[in-house]
């Protein structure tokens, strides 16, 4: 599974509308690696959560698998339509 499908396998899991997510993946300046989340609007919040703290879960998990995998910094950003 690799970075994307990770992402997309854990928005998927706490939003309810998870057909509506989609994930893609870029590449950053200095061998970075860009994820773009997109939820629908009322899901937006539950990703984010109280705080940021949802988001900033997700993004150490990320990282995680990352690092796992031996890959450098990435970066984490959530929109919604």
């Amino acid at each position: 599974m690799d970075l994307r499908e990770f992402t997309e396998f854990l928005v998927k899991s706490i939003v309810s509308e998870p057909d509506l997510v989609r994930v893609s993946e870029f590449k950053g300046e200095e061998d970075s690696i860009i994820l773009e989340v997109i939820v629908c609007e009322k899901d937006r919040s539950i990703v984010i959560g109280k705080g940021g703290k949802m988001a900033n879960s997700i993004r150490t998990l990320i990282q995680a698998n990352a690092y796992i995998k031996g890959l450098n910094k990435v970066k984490l950003n959530i929109d919604s339509f």
